[in-house]
């Protein structure tokens, strides 16, 4: 019998091999797959066995069978990128949602995006009811910033009857500054089709669409939306706390205080409803009322440090210095205070003109994420009250007493000083340190972007190469550099720019910027068949305007000038200030969509 119908007709364990999981539930069940495609190999002239053996019309043949025990080994061995490249491979072979979910979740394990991202897709196109694809792809394209995909992914769950969480998205979009502008259109859009007040989550895409209203300024539909859903669920939680923040919007604060009242009767437990119960008492002056709410938080939740340097910069925020001062001042006799309370006491003795004091708590702050914040917040406070010299020779004692953050601290001053119209000083504080530092990559990239944004190429490419002479492998040196030849399009330099991307692609092939700059490059040399892939890839990972305005004038080069229009249309949406998109406009008008007025 030949080898095939052999090792179709028989159990695993007669091979010798272990009955692996997948495999043998596919074996067993017959699981009525069949190839989507044969491949055609060239006969040779040795005898082949497999050649008078009888075609497969159920279950797996051997080169699927070979696959699938592939990846179930790899996956077992650790090595699940292998794993979910085998899984993925035989779900497009054969037609079965179990092996594209298999090859998501083995993606996963690997912390690869890229291939989670292409076996969800998958799974989704088999299994078009499921929900977790569809949950996943919401959380990578939230991931990667594409707001407007993550939230058609999370409707797409609702419509298909699962709870796509729009309330707690569009709350995360509010405080994340997200295209609001862009995102409210899809939901107003789900609530007018027809039927959509039928769906169980219905509630949950009117809060989620009210949040958005409120944020945008939008009251009178966000109020209309909440008394929908007041209508259809008077004893939600998450419908009180969307009326108190309207109210708080509108400063109605008397509102936002019975709304949070009667939010926390429904939900006792819920800080949030004390901390806007607070946030009103103290926008209604009733100061005593609200450190009456912030102590009983403090009291449920054990005196909690975190929580106590929050309300102090609630109170803070609100422009209340002193109750933000009596809520920090337990943490002061500490024998280590929490780096934020620091921050917090130099920024509450600042409000009250205690200008050294301020000084003071701010320089205490150590290693960590405050401690550049805190720099710059004494810096820009000595500067503000005419105090420049000794703003200056802080940074510079600072510099001495923190090696670790030298370059940073260095860039701080030169930031500040480009704040306050002081570039011919901040130019010379540069040029100085990089005197006594020649190799310091940081500050030589810098000036190279400095004399970028001036004009001169020349000075740029000179501190490039330097950083290369002593890091030849650094991405970014090698890209600024490789991009610039490109951009400029730079007569007999273009192979080289390639060459400088490749180098940076392989010293770090996942960085988008690096992407763009590939498909760029390709573009200039007249191949755009060969940028698109690069481009697409890139503006996948980072959605931003110079990419969509490099994929856009590559889209049209291609004869697909409507796609690119959709693209500019989508940026221009997203974005009021677009000088790239501007640029290829006016060099490229046919590309402008007709809604642009």
């Amino acid at each position: 019998m030949p080898l095939r119908a052999t090792l179709l007709g028989h159990p695993l364990s007669l091979l010798g091999l272990p009955l692996l999981p997948l495999a043998a539930t596919l074996l067993l069940g017959g699981c009525q797959l069949s190839p989507s495609s044969f491949d055609n190999g060239v006969q040779n002239d040795a005898y082949d066995p497999m050649q008078s053996a009888p075609p497969i019309t159920r279950g797996l043949d051997a080169e699927g069978l070979r696959s699938l025990l592939t990846a179930e080994l790899a996956g077992q061995r650790g090595d699940y990128r292998y794993a979910s490249q085998g899984y993925l491979e035989a779900s497009r072979r054969y037609r079965n949602p179990a092996l594209a979910e298999r090859a998501t979740f083995a993606a996963r394990f690997g912390n690869d995006v890229a291939l989670m991202e292409a076996s969800a897709i998958r799974w989704r196109e088999l299994a078009p009811q499921a929900e977790l694809p569809n949950r996943l792809l919401a959380t990578l394209s939230l991931q990667r910033g594409d707001w407007l995909d993550s939230l058609e992914q999370r409707l797409a769950i609702t419509e298909a009857g699962g709870n796509g969480e729009i309330a707690a998205f569009s709350e995360a979009a509010v405080a994340e500054e997200a295209p609001l502008n862009l995102l409210i259109q899809p939901l107003r859009d789900y609530l007018a089709q027809p039927g959509a007040q039928q769906n169980e989550f219905h509630s949950d895409v009117l809060l989620g669409a009210a949040l958005i209203e409120s944020a945008l300024g939008q009251t009178r539909q966000a109020q209309q939306h909440l008394d929908q859903v007041t209508q259809l669920s008077p004893e939600s939680a998450a419908l009180w706390l969307a009326k108190a923040r309207l109210a708080l919007e509108t400063g109605d604060h008397r509102g936002a205080q019975n709304a949070a009242q009667r939010g926390l009767d429904l939900a006792p437990d819920d800080v949030r409803f004390i901390l806007m119960l607070a946030q009103a008492e103290i926008r209604l002056n009733n100061i005593t009322a609200a450190e009456a709410h912030t102590t009983t938080l403090l009291e449920t939740h054990g005196g909690n440090e975190e929580l106590r340097i929050a309300l102090a910069q609630l109170y803070l925020e609100e422009g209340h210095s002193e109750p933000a001062y009596r809520l920090l001042q337990p943490l002061i006799g500490q024998e280590r205070v929490p780096n934020t309370a620091y921050f917090l006491l130099g920024a509450i003795a600042q409000s009250q003109g205690e200008v050294d004091n301020a000084l003071l708590y701010y320089r205490q702050v150590q290693d960590g994420n405050e401690f550049l914040p805190a720099r710059a917040a004494a810096a820009r406070m000595l500067i503000e009250n005419d105090r420049l010299l000794d703003a200056r020779a802080m940074l510079r004692v600072e510099r001495m007493r923190h090696d670790d953050y030298f370059g940073e601290l260095v860039m701080l001053e030169i930031q500040l000083l480009d704040e306050f119209n002081l570039q011919e000083d901040a130019m010379a504080l540069l040029d100085r340190e990089l005197a006594r530092t020649p190799d310091d990559t940081s500050l030589l990239y810098l000036r190279a972007m400095r004399a970028w944004e001036t004009g001169d190429i020349e000075a740029m490419e000179r501190d490039l190469r330097q950083i290369l002479h002593t890091e030849p492998d650094n991405a970014d040196a090698l890209n600024a550099l490789g991009y610039t030849l490109a951009d400029l399009n730079l007569q007999g330099r273009l192979e080289e720019a390639r060459d400088l991307i490749e180098r940076a692609y392989e010293a770090d092939p996942n960085n988008p910027a690096i992407l763009d700059s590939m498909g760029w490059v390709y573009f200039r040399l007249g191949q755009p068949d060969n940028a698109l892939a690069w481009l697409e890839s890139a503006y996948a990972q980072v959605p931003d305007q110079e990419i969509a305005a490099h994929l856009a004038e590559v889209l049209h080069a291609l004869g697909r000038s409507e796609e690119a229009r959709q693209l500019i249309e989508r940026i221009l949406q997203r974005a009021s200030y677009h000088p790239q998109i501007d640029d290829l406009l006016e060099r490229h008008p046919e590309l402008t969509p007709l809604s642009t007025p």
